[in-house]
């Protein structure tokens, strides 16, 4: 399988090369040369399929030559070792929840296979490799769990200061050895921009072995498209057209999931369900496509005004308005309406859901007031992440894992830095010495 740059498509590279690069030198996000279609007995066998076998199929499909399929199957061995349970709240509206891994969220699917992935893509290299990553909330401790310990790796992640929550945050600072976290002081967006201007910056490249394991990435995004499969496989014999809502701020786990549906996932409908920040919403009703500046709202991990995986989208459907609109649907919601979702999930179901669910749920059920379909509603993260906000919106404590509750004694270690890549250049550099 060939990947290539979206933003200069004669640009050609392998597998390696898509992983270790992240993104080509202008900027261009990787995308395969071709999406394979499973065959029918895949679909005929779906419901039989662990995780696992679903992760091994799917992904021996996409990469199959490019990794001995022995390989594979340990590096998905050693990934999945958690649930990811679809869970029916009433007839027709099933909640899929990807926060039963070790960080509980969503991010450790595509972060843990990365990491497996990583490791035996770079065996053999004579240089140590910095993963340079920004993170919204979750992707950093994700990113961090998956990588700590290993040999030959670096892990440098960056987060906006007071934007993420404080369990976030301690997910990503406290863990030390070959992670190092940076506290930047702007936004989401701009932690993202720095890290795209060391991938371009030529000095720094020579300098270090760089790449990221954020969802511009091709091997942390690819992952995720597994859950959906996974999602399909567990819900009940039905006969009507299904909905999939996924909260949505950098767009990585929405893009897995429409590549999935290229694969051949029978899903009708994405919803692509947003907060205050919502530049993709209103492309899908205008056709007009304009980012903003970064809006902070209780979901967090969704406050992004220029997300990444845009144009991915936008690739795999050649930039054709009205042939997204066909797979895509999209809403926005404020904080208010969050809160309104966390009371509605709790009041009629008894279900306690962190703010990125509760947007997920509002785009379903307000696409479902049009639409007759099953839906499915994504869960990224434990509410216990968000206690805070859970229990005031909702009046109802939130139960907090023992893992958390280890985390919140440990002290944050972070290197404070402004949104200026003259500063994060200069301690890349000084920390390669």
């Amino acid at each position: 399988m060939k990947f290539y740059n979206i933003n200069d498509p004669s640009e050609k590279v392998s597998l390696r090369q898509a992983v270790l690069r992240s993104l080509s030198g202008s900027s261009g996000l990787y995308l395969p040369e071709q999406i394979p279609v499973l065959p029918p007995t895949f679909f005929k066998n779906l419901k039989s399929y662990e995780l696992k076998d679903t992760a091994f199929e799917v992904s021996k499909s996409m990469l199959g030559d490019d990794i001995p399929l022995n390989t594979l199957e340990e590096v998905i061995g050693q990934a999945f070792t958690f649930p990811i349970p679809l869970r029916q709240l009433k007839k027709d509206l099933y909640v899929l929840e990807l926060f039963h891994g070790p960080t509980l969220a969503f991010k450790d699917v595509g972060a843990r296979f990365m990491a497996g992935l990583f490791t035996w893509l770079v065996r053999g290299e004579s240089r140590e490799v910095t993963i340079l990553t920004a993170t919204s909330g979750d992707t950093g401790s994700a990113v961090a769990n998956a990588f700590f310990g290993k040999g030959g790796i670096k892990v440098i992640i960056l987060y906006p200061s007071g934007k993420v929550s404080e369990i976030q945050e301690k997910q990503l600072t406290t863990m030390g050895g070959n992670i190092t976290a940076l506290e930047v002081n702007g936004d989401f967006d701009d932690c993202q921009s720095l890290v795209k201007m060391a991938f371009g910056d030529m000095e720094l490249n020579a300098i270090l072995n760089l790449t990221s394991a954020n969802s511009i990435n091709f091997a942390r995004l690819f992952p995720q498209s597994f859950y959906y499969f996974h999602a399909m496989a567990q819900l009940p014999e039905n006969k009507n057209p299904v909905a999939i809502s996924v909260p949505s701020g950098n767009f990585g786990n929405l893009t897995a999931g429409l590549i999935a549906k290229k694969m051949g996932l029978p899903v009708n409908k994405f919803i692509a369900s947003c907060n205050s920040n919502h530049a993709v919403s209103d492309y899908l009703s205008s056709g007009i496509y304009k980012p903003s500046q970064t809006i902070k709202t209780i979901s967090n991990a969704m406050d992004v005004g220029n997300p990444n995986n845009f144009p991915r989208i936008a690739e795999l459907y050649n930039k054709d308005h009205v042939m997204v609109t066909k797979d895509l649907s999209g809403f926005w919601y404020n904080d208010d309406d969050t809160r309104r979702g966390m009371v509605e999930l709790y009041k009629s179901f008894g279900y306690q859901a962190d703010p990125h669910g509760a947007v997920a749920y509002l785009g379903l059920t307000d696409y479902l007031k049009n639409n007759n379909c099953t839906g499915i509603f994504i869960e990224t993260a434990h509410p216990a992440k968000f206690a805070d906000e859970v229990e005031s919106s909702t009046g109802v404590k939130v139960s907090i894992p023992q893992s958390l509750l280890k985390l919140k004694k440990l002290r944050k270690n972070a290197v404070k830095i402004d949104a200026r890549f003259k500063d994060l250049k200069e301690i890349l550099i000084q920390g390669s010495i």
